[in-house]
């Protein structure tokens, strides 16, 4: 695939300052959310006398309508900003809005609604150049999507905040039930883990400070620069080839990889399968060089035990063992990007682990002058 030009913006957008944004900030803790969750019904998969119902616990919820045959899948998300470019943010945030969605298997969405908190912090400049920009890249995102922002909110807040709700009325046939995986199955993961090492790679590189002194003893300027470019293009891309591709490969259930991490997503899917499963992950693919840097930081970025939080992240998919390896190479062949066998499907107690020592996959495997995977 060609390289890809990010577009440009204004240096008043580019000064922003990080912390005024609220860069980096992760999701609520995976512990901390599910205590607060107790005592609201999170019991996932149901069948009821409507059909099929999705409640609290995995990407998107499922409600049967009072038309017959038809349900409302649906989905809420926002988080803070964390690259310097709003344009790339605004995309960047309505992919990760609809990806949930996706991650159940549909692929149209019939509206979205844009959630936008206006940072007090701001100056008039910095709010006039800033917030323009990430709508404008949310609803070019949702316009490649295929949908439309139909409203939405806005408020002043002590932090800049995007994010949406992104809704669709479907058939049954169009759901791809999270809870089917079966012993045999394999693991396939659709995007590249390390996108949070990447952005805080390039936020020490920029501030020239102790970190990055450190991080020059395993990683060239150009390494974190090409790193940062990948996670944002990769937290760009939307996830809808891969959903489209989930009905035709059969897939036994599938979950989107964000703020807890590839071994958090995957013991939430595990925990909530019908049959007594339980996945095992070999293999990690990661951004190039971002493994180094992880591993150059000790114990607080923690890629390698799949808990750095991913934002906008691949599908994580069960498939059948004899379907998976063509399903990786027809998202390879319709849009130019790897998806990985990472993991397989064995009989346990619905859980989820990394084996002790996994094989990393370098994404890309070699450079290529001229291009950008």
């Amino acid at each position: 695939m060609a390289e890809q030009h990010l577009p440009d913006v204004s240096q008043e957008a580019t000064e922003t300052k990080p912390e005024d944004l609220g860069f980096l900030a992760d999701e609520l803790p995976q512990a901390v959310l599910l205590k607060l969750l107790e005592g609201i019904d999170t019991e996932v998969v149901k069948d009821t006398e409507g059909g099929l119902k999705i409640g609290i616990g995995l990407d998107s919820s499922i409600t049967p309508l009072r038309h017959p045959g038809l349900y409302l899948v649906q989905s809420v998300d926002f988080f803070y900003p964390l690259i310097d470019d709003p344009y790339v943010m605004g995309k960047i945030a309505c992919a990760n809005v609809l990806s949930d969605v996706y991650a159940m298997g549909v692929t149209e969405v019939d509206n979205m609604l844009m959630i936008l908190g206006v940072s007090t912090k701001m100056t008039e400049t910095e709010r006039d150049v800033v917030i323009p920009l990430m709508m404008a890249g949310f609803r070019d995102a949702a316009q490649a999507a295929g949908t439309k922002i139909m409203g939405g909110q806005t408020v002043m807040n002590p932090w800049c905040t995007i994010g949406g709700v992104a809704s669709s009325i479907c058939a049954e046939k169009e759901i791809v039930v999270p809870g089917n995986a079966a012993v045999g199955d394999v693991l396939v993961l659709t995007k590249p883990l390390g996108t949070t090492v990447a952005t805080l790679a390039y936020q020490w590189f920029n501030a020239q400070g102790e970190r990055w002194g450190r991080l020059r003893a395993v990683v060239s300027v150009k390494d974190i620069l090409l790193a940062y470019s990948r996670a944002m293009s990769s937290m760009a891309r939307l996830n809808q080839t891969a959903a489209m591709l989930l009905h035709k490969y059969n897939a036994h259930g599938a979950t989107d990889v964000t703020g807890f991490g590839l071994l958090g997503h995957a013991e939430n899917l595990a925990k909530h399968q019908i049959g007594e499963v339980s996945f095992v992950i070999h293999n990690l693919p990661v951004i190039a060089k971002m493994a180094l840097v992880a591993k150059s930081c000790g114990s607080s970025l923690r890629l390698l035990q799949g808990l750095s939080p991913e934002t906008s992240g691949g599908l994580l998919i069960c498939l059948p063992r004899e379907q998976a390896a063509a399903y990786c190479k027809e998202i390879e062949a319709i849009e130019g990007y790897q998806a990985w066998i990472i993991g397989i499907v064995e009989k346990g107690m619905r859980t989820a682990r990394i084996i002790e020592k996994p094989r990393v996959i370098e994404v890309p495997s070699k450079e290529r002058e001229g291009y950008l995977w």
